[in-house]
């Protein structure tokens, strides 16, 4: 069945906008509520939110729609994605609830559902969640008015975070020795990150920490690292820290101010966890996306790469099937699941400063483990009409593709797909030869673009050029 609210993380939208809509974050509510209510005991539901002003409408609704179906709601008000992944499991909820939209900008929002294990619902569960929703409601019937649930706010969220934070940091390593400029997006982690870091010694430079609602995601952040990487520089600091919106990325630069992605982050920590013997299942998750230096590099140790969909949630499914307790993906998410369920950019980044304090050596030295294969990726925004086709359907973009593939050979490879939270075509091509890499995506970028362009003449010219 076409899934029509769920993509690959969760559900999102504009705001205000189906189907980010008050209305239907009640019924996806109250849909949850029906799935998870399990038993004679008092049912509890745990709602984290990141800064965005449409968070207070979300919040409000969702929190009407569990407490109608006789669900208590624990409210912790702006904390990371992983800090809810926790809160879930550490306080017996029934499930959790993270209402934010990640890395994209303020005006989107989204909806992410936890299970009480803390591990975001599978595709069948969120289906079964979507059925409910667009059926109707009415499984079941509605408690009593003397059954409905209660509401309040959770006071020590952020302190209980902040030490569990702290314990994953090796015991009796101080970070006293570390200037650390750290970017938290103007988002869910702008009080968080900063006090750990702080707590456990560093000197800190704090960015991207007056949420003002509007603001999140902003210029800042993981996926715009650009003042993150100057402030580096310009306060002589010895690493940087960027988070996204909701905290469960991580891209880093080194003291020079030069990025350092997902990919090198992982076969740091696979390394590092290999020689201390933590690593399990002899080698890490990552995606599609990952570079093939990771997985040339991680065959030089001996370890595998395993290879999934786009999307953390898949790669925690993998790590859980296969033994794994690393993973992650290139943009930033990473996974330790010795630490949580999820993506968590602040824990994530505690292991690489360990490293780091304890090699006594610069950042740039400590965290380059390879040499990237030259990769070019564009994203090409494409109409969300035309009756919902993909401009990847069209046959003169397979002909490109096909054409591309031909070219690279067994020297690259091709990964085009769609965007699960964006209408974006994304093309990603690798391969030895960098400038023939750049040449096949600006080709294909081109006939995603050349297609969207007639479809948009066409859609013009039927409505009489209106």
């Amino acid at each position: 069945m076409t899934r029509r609210l769920f993509g690959t993380d969760g559900i999102r939208g504009k705001a205000n906008i189906e189907p980010m809509t008050a209305e239907t974050a009640l019924k996806v509510a109250m849909a949850a509520a029906e799935q998870f209510r399990n038993g004679d005991h008092r049912h509890m539901v745990l709602i984290g939110k990141d800064t965005r002003l449409s968070g207070y409408m979300l919040e409000a609704a969702m929190q009407a729609g569990f407490t109608a179906m006789g669900m208590d709601v624990v409210l912790v008000g702006p904390m990371p994605t992983p800090a809810v992944a926790m809160l879930t499991r550490s306080l017996r909820a029934d499930m959790g609830v993270m209402i934010s939209a990640s890395h994209n900008p303020y005006h989107d929002n989204g909806i992410k559902l936890f299970g009480p294990d803390g591990y975001k619902l599978s595709d069948e569960v969120e289906q079964a969640i979507e059925e409910r929703v667009l059926a109707g409601l009415g499984a079941s019937p509605l408690p009593s008015s003397d059954s409905l649930g209660k509401a309040r706010r959770l006071a020590d969220a952020q302190g209980r975070y902040i030490e569990y934070a702290k314990s994953t940091f090796p015991r009796g390593l101080r970070l006293d020795d570390l200037k650390i400029v750290v970017d938290c997006a103007n988002g869910a982690a702008y009080q968080v990150a900063p006090k750990v870091l702080w707590e456990l010694g560093a000197e800190v430079v704090p960015i991207g920490v007056e949420p003002n609602g509007m603001n999140i995601n902003d210029d800042c952040g993981a996926t715009a690292t650009a003042r993150m990487r100057r402030a580096v520089v310009e306060h002589g600091a010895d690493i940087g820290i960027a988070l996204d919106g909701d905290a469960d990325r991580l891209i880093l630069a080194d003291e020079t101010g030069t990025q350092i992605d997902g990919d090198q982050l992982m076969a740091l920590i696979a390394g590092n966890w290999t020689s201390a013997g933590m690593l399990a299942g002899g080698g890490l998750v990552a995606t599609v996306m990952s570079n093939l230096g990771l997985e040339r590099y991680l065959a030089g140790l001996g370890l595998t790469l395993h290879r999934t969909a786009v999307g953390d949630r898949y790669v925690v499914e993998a790590m859980r099937a296969h033994g794994y307790n690393v993973g992650g993906e290139q943009s930033g998410h990473i996974v330790l699941s010795d630490y949580g369920t999820t993506g968590d950019g602040l824990i994530a980044a505690l292991q690489v400063l360990a490293m780091v304090s304890r090699s006594g050596r610069r950042a740039s030295e400590v965290c380059r483990i390879f040499d990237p294969v030259p990769q070019r990726l564009m994203n090409v925004r494409f109409s969300a009409g035309n009756g919902g086709a993909s401009p990847l359907e069209h046959p003169v973009v397979r002909q490109a593709i096909a054409e591309g593939e031909a070219s690279l050979g067994t020297s690259g490879r091709l990964l085009i797909r769609k965007s699960g939270t964006e209408p974006l075509i994304r093309i990603m091509g690798e391969g030895d030869d960098a400038a023939l890499v750049d040449r096949v995506v600006a080709s294909i970028a081109a006939a995603v673009e050349d297609v969207g362009r007639r479809e948009d003449d066409g859609a013009r010219a039927a409505g009489g050029g209106q």
